[in-house]
């Protein structure tokens, strides 16, 4: 009779720790994938610094060849310029909308994984519970 009693308890604490380790662990996958989507964005802003100087030093070369007058193109500097400034515009746009992009799904993969992990603490409990009531169910 006691090691029946003694195995309800065990059986119910033994559920409850996977419980709380399978929770745990579901908190921390997600805040693994928080960290690396803030390191995604920071890596983003890295990139996006580093197009902008290189912008500026094409910008500035254009600047003084077309000053120079030995730069031989097809339209007024001024249309040249606004082309320029409208496709360089069109591909930061798209490159910080990727950016973006793999940011937020690092994320939504981080609640999947709580959301995930919750799901098999909540069977566990489910099951354990199961074999706790069979095991009161003989005493």
């Amino acid at each position: 009779m006691y090691l029946i009693v003694a195995a309800t308890i065990a059986t119910a604490v033994g559920t409850g720790v996977s419980v709380y380790g399978q929770v745990q662990a579901g908190k921390a996958q997600q805040d693994a994938l928080n960290q690396q989507a803030e390191q995604e964005k920071i890596a983003a802003e890295s990139r996006e610094l580093e197009r902008q100087q290189q912008l500026s030093k094409a910008l500035a070369a254009n600047t003084v060849g077309l000053a120079a007058g030995n730069v031989g193109m097809e339209g007024t500097p001024a249309s040249i310029a606004l082309e320029s400034a409208k496709n360089i515009g069109m591909s930061e746009s798209m490159l910080k909308m990727s950016d973006r992009l793999a940011q937020a799904q690092l994320k939504r993969q981080g609640k999947n994984a709580r959301s995930s992990a919750n799901l098999q603490a909540t069977s566990t409990l489910l099951a354990g519970g199961v074999e706790t009531a069979k095991l009161a169910n003989d005493i």
